[in-house]
């Protein structure tokens, strides 16, 4: 049986916490900045976590399932 491959687009957009949740970055951010506020750019330079409707597919992408 071959080894699992990590999905690699997967592996570069999300990392795991010391708890085992899925860091992941907000969207939005990259262009079109002059029409969002300093407020919400701000917001969105933080990270976020995977929902948890979603934790199993992102595991799986990362071959952590």
């Amino acid at each position: 049986m071959p080894k699992m491959k990590t999905n690699s687009g997967a592996k570069k957009r999300f990392a795991l916490t010391g708890t085992g949740k899925i860091k992941r970055k907000h969207a939005y951010k990259s262009h079109i900045l002059t029409k969002k506020t300093k407020k919400q750019k701000r917001n969105l330079t933080q990270t976020g976590l995977v929902h948890k409707s979603d934790v199993n597919s992102v595991k799986i992408l990362l071959g952590l399932k």
